[in-house]
């Protein structure tokens, strides 16, 4: 099984999981992030002031899959959540040793 935490930019996140449920990903979860990579922020203006915002307004979703669907996955990322344009995010992909559904004690890819 492996966990795939994905930093995407917070309009495509509608995109994102409309083709995560019609491939059959059966559950996510998201939360609002902030932070900056190579972009180092950006510059905006308000009332004739420029500010330095540093730090960025992301979504990250994360979601649990069987090893056979992680390929899958990644493309479906890529494809929905790509701009072409500086700061469109990344994909982190980690091992999970097991999961447990607190409901029923279910485990392993039973529990996903």
């Amino acid at each position: 099984m492996k966990k795939i935490e994905a930093i995407i930019r917070p309009f495509k996140l509608d995109d994102v999981k409309e083709a995560l449920l019609d491939e059959g990903v059966r559950g996510l979860t998201i939360s609002e992030v902030r932070g900056y990579g190579r972009q180092k922020g950006h510059k905006e203006t308000y009332r004739g002031s420029e500010y330095q915002i540093e730090f960025v307004p992301k979504i990250k979703i994360e979601i649990a899959v069987d090893d056979s669907m992680v390929e899958t996955v990644v493309q479906i990322i890529i494809k929905t959540a790509k701009t072409d344009q500086v700061g469109d995010g990344k994909i982190f992909i980690y091992n999970i040793e097991d999961v447990i559904r607190i409901r029923t004690g279910e485990s392993g890819i039973e529990a996903l």
